[in-house]
């Protein structure tokens, strides 16, 4: 994602679970930039409109804070675990033309061949690459692949000037039969039956003896 997202960022003086709580009340969320050998600052930034970039991995922003400006992507995003609202954020300070580690999200395309499934072991792939160049997204192309194949990392294609940092042969997509689900069911369906026939045969059983009780007190 190329394009960097200007926030006007506040210089925050204030500090405290209090202070924060009513911050975000008010639209903003607190947030900390550090890196390149400077001072941690500490700001507020504006909800609505970071939240929004937040949607997108590895969002770059060109923060305005007075009378200066700075790239930077989200290193940390800490949120509510039961609202999922943005409580912090941890921004890294990055140059233009500097390479940066980050993971990047990797996409399932196509389906596999009829019958198939397919299993995701890597829903990321960590790489190398320009700051301010840094992909949105990979692809995993799985269109029509059969029983057994195996993409790796290395299989992925990255754009020109990113690097791989994962393991290339690392297994990310594999394409399989379910046989063990469908063993399994058909099991669940014969003990389930077997059952159904076993209570079958009780009930009958109890239903002649109550016949027989009846017919011997008349």
């Amino acid at each position: 994602m190329s394009d960097a997202l200007t926030l006007t960022a506040e210089a925050r003086t204030e500090f405290g679970k209090g202070f924060a709580r009513r911050a975000r009340a008010a639209g903003k969320i607190p947030a900390v930039i550090y890196g390149h050998g400077t001072d941690p600052q500490h700001v507020l930034l504006p909800g609505h409109d970071t939240t929004l970039a937040l949607k997108h991995a590895n969002a770059l922003f060109t923060i305005n804070l007075e009378k200066e400006s700075l790239l930077a992507i989200a290193k940390d995003v800490q949120r509510d675990p039961v609202k999922r609202i943005i409580e912090h954020i941890d921004l890294i300070i990055v140059k233009k033309g500097e390479k940066i580690t980050v993971d990047v999200p990797l996409h399932v395309v196509g389906e596999s061949a009829p019958g198939t499934i397919h299993i995701q072991d890597h829903t990321t792939l960590q790489v190398s690459t320009e700051a301010t160049h840094i992909p949105e997204s990979f692809e995993a192309n799985i269109e029509g692949l059969e029983e057994g194949h195996n993409l790796t990392a290395g299989d992925i294609e990255l754009p020109k000037g990113t690097e791989l940092v994962t393991d290339a042969d690392a297994i990310v997509i594999s394409i399989a039969v379910p046989r063990a689900a469908t063993a399994a069911d058909d099991a669940a369906d014969a003990a389930a039956a077997e059952a159904g026939a076993a209570s079958g045969a009780a009930s009958e059983s109890a239903s002649d003896s109550d016949a027989s009780a009846d017919s011997e007190s008349e």
